[in-house]
């Protein structure tokens, strides 16, 4: 069986305004011209133009064709597949790779979305999944990944150094519109909490009509809204803390309830499995919500030494972000800063995860605090620090 996908991705330009919807808020939009058996078309102004800085712009529209074809691998139409075959996508990021392990663990078959790179992911294939290469910016390498799988988890997002709407918007309309193609029968995406009040910012404009697109598709779908890994903070700020570089933070009362990227994982296959969160939208947060400042003291105490903090004020920020506007090489840069500046605003990144919990099953106490994250971290660098100096005497020894 063989489709032809011709799908219409909005690209941005500047000459005509925006058109205004309540259904997703900024300046996204999405046209296509899919078979009406394929995926139901829901009312073209959900998704508004993408312009940059969201400002008013036109919609120039861009064909790609995809080609999903199961006869590639001789399956015969509605041939089944075991509910436990899944395709992770974004298996080598942060929150990826604890996916992929903890459905290794959980007995299911993995197979493992990755773009082509000069050092192949071999860590996934040590742990036992599939690797396979595809680019979600190259819709046509999107189909064959797809062939005997039930249910996608998409970990994916763009590189620092690519436009955000490559992966993150045309790539995932492209990834959706093929899982239904193909008749993929679960898609887990995982979103930003509160990325629907925050239409200026293209990131959290994208997820959220990511979002509406993925809930148009028909797709049976759950969608996770997270609110920060606290596998971030290593490198943000325990790492340089301890090679006494400097900490950069920010003069905003912003509260994030980071949450330990493994429990994310272990609470996403817990919802997998339990049919009544189909079509649900959840939000996982950690058991608390901290500020800037005191992550850092956190890091302080638990390195016994000081850190060298350099504050950026959130002018600063709000600055250079419009400053990058005025240049169209520096565009993204000016886009990522508009997430950063959310970041480092009044706001709360935190849900209450009571009724979440019960409605999973779970029980709070099984949920890594991120006290208890950061001392195992600590403790162990600081032992094997401990350990490398003791050597290191016992060589100057001998010599």
């Amino acid at each position: 069986m063989a489709l032809i996908l011709p799908t219409q991705l909005v690209t941005p330009c500047t000459t005509r305004s925006r058109t205004a919807s309540p259904s997703c808020h900024g300046s996204l939009s999405w046209r296509r011209t899919l078979a009406a058996d394929i995926i139901p078309a829901p009312s073209s102004s959900s998704y508004p133009s993408l312009t940059p800085g969201g400002g008013g712009g036109c919609a120039q529209v861009q064909t790609l064709l995809v080609k999903c074809t199961a006869a590639a691998a001789n399956l015969a139409p509605g041939t089944p597949v075991r509910p436990t075959s899944i395709l992770v996508v974004g298996a080598t990021g942060t929150l990826g790779r604890q996916v992929v392990r903890r459905a290794l663990d959980e007995g299911y078959d993995v197979r493992c979305l990755v773009r082509p790179r000069p050092a192949p992911a071999d860590f996934l294939r040590d742990w036992g999944a599939i690797v396979v290469n595809a680019d979600l910016s190259k819709p046509e390498t999107i189909p064959a990944t797809l062939v005997g799988v039930h249910t996608i988890i998409d970990c994916a997002t763009g590189r620092p150094e690519e436009p955000i709407k490559t992966v993150d918007w045309e790539g995932k309309v492209a990834l959706i519109q093929c899982a239904k193609a193909m008749g993929i029968q679960k898609f887990i995406f995982y979103s930003i909490h509160n990325c629907d009040k925050h239409p200026e910012v293209p990131l959290m404009q994208i997820k959220y009509c990511t979002e509406k697109f993925l809930q148009d598709s028909g797709i049976d779908h759950t969608i996770i809204r997270l609110c920060g890994f606290m596998q971030g903070l290593i490198g943000q700020y325990a790492v340089p803390i301890l090679e006494d570089k400097s900490v950069w933070g920010t003069d905003a009362p912003t509260r994030i309830a980071y949450m330990d990227t493994q429990d994310i994982a272990r609470l996403t296959f817990i919802a997998l499995r339990n049919e009544n969160v189909n079509g649900k939208l959840l939000t996982f947060a950690g058991p608390r919500a901290w500020t800037t400042q005191e992550v850092i003291a956190l890091c302080e105490r638990l390195a016994g030494q000081d850190a060298n903090v350099t504050t950026v004020p959130v002018s600063v920020l709000k600055f250079t972000r419009q400053l990058t506007r005025f240049f169209e090489w520096t565009n993204d840069v000016a886009d990522r800063l508009a997430f950063s500046e959310v970041l480092s605003s009044d706001t709360v990144f935190s849900v209450p995860m009571t009724e979440t919990y019960k409605f999973l099953g779970v029980d709070s106490k099984d949920i890594a605090s991120l006290e208890k994250y950061l001392q195992d971290y600590f403790t162990n660098i600081l032992k094997k620090l401990k350990d490398l100096k003791a050597q290191s005497k016992q060589s100057d020894f001998y010599l």
